[in-house]
């Protein structure tokens, strides 16, 4: 139960700063949309390539928001030695970590469900037909991504050029939801069988969990450094 009360005050903490000044989600959102509206160019709406593309599209978006949702994560902890002071106080750094990265997840999906929906407007597309597998994975593959990017977030905010640092940290790490995220995506966009991806799926699933579990056992090196 105490340790309930801790992931639920870091989250509720997180959550109460962006309900005030609302930076995060507002810039993940309009990036995101930018991100697929750029896209909107290369690929002509309602042809058969361009459907091919979406869920690779998707998951640049996704990915290249993330990114500013993890570093905006812990903007404010750099200020007045937070950081610090986290690292000194007397609970479990990884309880620390389940909060950030549960508040990482409700925003990073929330701004998923607003490119999706830009998405569907741009492209012409319905996502109603394969909501149930193609939501399942993309929230799959986003807790791998969340459970990397928080890590990797309170990394980067020690070192000089974060901005830079931080997909470049992250990115490779990354690499193999992003690979199952597409492919499982494309699948269930396509309207093939489940079977036909479920591996895809078991694999995102996996690393997920992998993702989570080491980095809870390691943010308290993280906040050492």
């Amino acid at each position: 139960m105490h340790s309930l009360k801790i992931i639920a005050a870091v989250l509720t903490k997180d959550l109460r700063l962006e309900s005030r000044n609302r930076e995060t989600l507002a810039s993940v959102c309009v990036f995101g949309i930018l991100v697929v509206f750029i896209f909107n160019f290369a690929f002509e709406p309602g042809r058969e390539e361009s459907l091919r593309q979406l869920p690779g599209l998707l998951w640049v978006a996704f990915a290249f928001a993330g990114v500013l949702c993890f570093n905006r994560s812990f903007a404010l902890e750099r200020e007045n030695a937070c950081l610090e002071g986290m690292a000194l106080a007397p609970v479990d750094p990884g309880l620390v970590y389940l909060g950030k990265m549960l508040a990482n997840l409700i925003f990073l999906c929330i701004a998923e469900g607003v490119i999706v929906f830009a998405a569907s407007l741009w492209y012409n597309f319905s996502f109603v037909p394969s909501l149930k597998w193609f939501g399942l994975i993309t929230f799959l593959c986003t807790l791998g991504y969340v459970a990397v990017g928080t890590t990797f977030g309170a990394v980067a905010a020690n070192l000089h050029m974060r901005e830079v640092m931080l997909p470049v940290l992250q990115f490779p790490v990354a690499l193999p939801i992003f690979i199952a995220g597409i492919e499982a995506s494309t699948g269930a966009l396509k309207g093939d069988p489940p079977s036909s991806y479920m591996s895809w799926v078991k694999l995102a699933a996996g690393i997920a969990v992998i993702f989570v579990v080491l980095s809870y056992l390691l943010f308290e090196y993280v906040l050492e450094e």
